[in-house]
Formats: structure tokens, sequence, C-alpha cells
């Protein structure tokens, strides 16, 4: 399984303990999934029941193991209940979001006090020739971190090397 950087460099912000659950919102093909599977339980919501296919093939052993539990859901709508996950982790799909302020009031729902969201997209302080073009314009990302703040008791943002990456603590 290949990870590209900016996967790896996500998953270190992740701190996933043994006990922990995280939710993946977008886990597209599972490549993220599988490596945070390595510590704890990582379960998933993507539109896609293409991706969910794909991801599934991709962590089948972890998903048998129940380390691994990939659903059809969205960022305003994951099905679980209040206060489930100790990590919830968006990568490279806030931008397409049809509610930004309604996937965030979500996550915050099903996310523990003193949990983490983590939300990354392209960009970084050497993003790859594809990554620069899907950039955010900066009063985008001004609206992400608006719109955490609003709802996080605590938000920072982190230019890594090839994405722009929101932490936010409930």
């Amino acid at each position: 399984m290949s990870l590209t950087n900016p996967q790896r460099e996500i998953a270190a912000l992740v701190a996933n303990g043994h006990d922990d659950r995280v939710l993946e919102v977008g886990y597209g093909p599972g490549r993220l999934v599988a490596l945070l599977a390595r510590a704890g339980t990582v379960y998933g919501v993507d539109p896609s029941p293409e991706m969910r296919i794909l991801a599934t093939a991709r962590n089948r052993r972890k998903s048998r193991a129940g380390r691994v539990d990939l659903r059809l859901g969205t960022a305003d709508a994951t099905g679980f209940p209040d206060d489930y996950f100790d990590q919830v982790v968006s990568v490279n799909n806030v931008a397409l979001w049809p509610d930004l302020e309604a996937g965030l009031r979500e996550l915050d729902r099903v996310l523990k006090p003193g949990g983490q969201l983590v939300i990354a997209w392209h960009g970084g302080t050497r993003p790859s020739r594809i990554t620069r073009r899907l950039r955010l314009p900066e009063p985008m990302l001004f609206r992400v971190y608006d719109a955490l703040s609003s709802l996080f008791s605590k938000v920072d943002r982190h230019e890594l090397r090839g994405s722009t990456v929101f932490r936010a603590t409930r």
C-alpha cells in the first residue's frame, strides 16, 4: 500500500491510541483508514458506494477483526451517536461538503468532550504541482477557521509540507 507524504503527515497528527475510536469522513479508497487502524478502531463515512467497496477490500482483514467499520454517510449525516469518537479526520473533502456549518455541527456532535477534529486540504509549504492547483483560496480557509472557532474550544491551523491542516478540540 502506498501512502502519500500528506497522508503520513496527517496520520501523525491524529493521536490514535489502542482504545480510541476514530472517524474518517470521506475515506475514499481507504489508504488512511488502513494506517489509522494499526493502533485503534477506525470508522468511516463516505457518500460513494464505489469507494466503500474499494476501501473495504483494502481493509478486509482489519474489517473482519472489528478494527474497521466503513459505512455510507456524509459529514453532516454520519449516523453515529453523540459523543462517540475520540478523533475525527477529514482529508481533502471539506470543500466538497454541501453545507460547511452543518457538517461541522455534526462532527462536533459525534466527538467526545476533549476530542479532536483534524481537517486537511491540499496545500502546505511545499505542495506538488497538482496540489498547487487544488489549493483553497485564503477566504475559504478563513471561512473554515471561523466556522471551527464558533464551535470548538481551541482551533489551530498548520501548514504541513503537502497540506493545510486545521486541528480543533471540543
